[in-house]
């Protein structure tokens, strides 16, 4: 889709403006501040922004200041790409201050970070977005995540590991791990590698309204029927860990941990496991056995967490070629030319590369032995473990995506 610096047709909603007005024509709901300043370009500009990033499936959009003035970067498929140019006669500063209007921030404080939240109609459906400004040598800076629930519930609905991109073994090895009476699943990889997405299509496979599932996140990404969801609330002092002490006392059978992040929730989450709960969760690791060491680093008993451990899924998020210009070329790396429909970068839309590492007895005696990672990757890839690395040159070879996209997402020890 073409890169569009015209007005957009939805104008901003500002969360809890207290005069709402509906347009019959376009089936927007526009604040009484955006009818007051329809004609300001800093409020065009910014609706044009945040329609463009919606219709182009943005999962964020950076508002960047430099010594050169604004701009628009969106993120499309995990890389940031350019977005609208800024033309607009006021200062950059105006374009920040919009913002924090409408995510209800101190527009006079400019030298600490602010979250906030606000709503926007968009083409009659309803997108939350999430605020966080930062400041910087020249002013500041901003980035809007779209959170488009209407989407987000859509695709919890039809959440399926195969849907996700694993194949017809790694999706029997999964579900084999989630029949499991008890024990800890975890899913490792960096930020934005889809660990809750994999993590919610885990309990899928699970959820048949005959077992108490109970997850704790932060934030609840899904909505998930016949689940109960805990957002994590720190302000009012609602952690991971005194979450998960509290759902051990409401008598689940499954329980979902958003993130291990300290010490105290993993031994709580180490200590469901043992006690006859089956417990999902994620730990920022960049590869299936380096997770081992997180935990150990982490102060956990070792002998109870391989005795609690039994499955580790290490992924990441992989750019497909874009279909509509990919080259008509034996080579099957060879990289799409970019197109419209890609935004010229010559990839269009995203799929799952994995490492799973079943944990056997040989496997827990190693660690506990505390033996070097080679040998227990050693013995992972004995039992037929394929590494990211060489999973992800699978794809290359079906000419799914390209060795440039493997460099950029994967190391080359993974």
């Amino acid at each position: 889709m073409a890169l569009s610096t015209a007005s957009a047709s939805a104008l901003l909603a500002q969360r809890g403006a207290e005069k709402t007005v509906q347009d019959q024509d376009v089936g927007r709901v526009v604040s009484h501040d955006s009818i007051e300043s329809t004609e300001s370009a800093v409020v065009r500009f910014l609706d044009a922004v945040l329609l463009d990033a919606w219709r182009a499936g943005a999962s964020d959009i950076h508002v960047e200041t430099s010594r050169s003035g604004l701009h628009i970067k969106l993120r499309l498929d995990g890389v940031l790409v350019p977005g609208p140019a800024f033309t607009g006669a006021r200062s950059p500063s105006e374009v920040l201050n919009r913002i924090k209007v409408l995510a209800q921030l101190d527009i006079g404080e400019t030298r600490l970070p602010q979250d906030g939240r606000f709503r926007v109609r968009l083409e009659g459906r309803d997108v939350d977005m999430r605020v966080s400004i930062m400041p910087n040598v020249f002013g500041e800076d901003a980035v809007i995540r779209l959170l488009d629930k209407a989407q987000l519930r859509g695709a919890s609905e039809t959440l399926t590991l195969e849907a996700l991109g694993f194949d017809t073994a790694a999706t029997a090895t999964i579900r084999r791990l989630t029949k499991e009476p008890h024990g800890m699943l975890l899913v490792t990889g960096p930020t934005g590698s889809g660990k809750t997405t994999t993590l919610y299509a885990a309990l899928s496979e699970i959820n048949t309204g005959r077992d108490k599932i109970i997850t704790i996140e932060d934030p609840v990404e899904y909505e998930l029927s016949g689940i109960l969801q805990i957002p994590v609330n720190e302000k009012k002092g609602l952690t991971f860990a005194r979450g998960l002490r509290s759902i051990l006392r409401h008598d689940p059978d499954q329980i979902l941990v958003g993130e291990i992040r300290d010490p105290e929730t993993a031994e709580i989450a180490v200590q469901a496991a043992l006690t006859g709960h089956l417990v999902f969760t994620s730990v920022h690791a960049n590869s299936a056995l380096d997770v081992v060491g997180r935990f150990l680093h982490m102060g956990v008993d070792p002998y109870n967490f391989m005795s609690a451990l039994i499955g580790i899924v290490s992924q990441r998020l992989l750019r497909l070629k874009c279909p509509e210009c990919a080259p008509a070329s034996p080579d099957p790396g060879s990289r799409s030319v970019g197109c419209p429909a890609c935004r010229y970068t010559g990839y269009r839309g995203r799929t799952v590369v994995w490492e799973i590492v079943p944990v056997n007895d040989t496997i827990r005696e190693l660690v506990i032995q505390r033996e070097p990672l080679r040998l227990i990757r050693e013995q992972s890839r004995q039992m037929g473990v394929v590494s990211l690395r060489d999973q992800a040159v699978r794809m290359v070879e079906r000419g799914l995506t390209t060795f440039e996209e493997i460099d950029r997402v994967v190391s080359p020890n993974e």
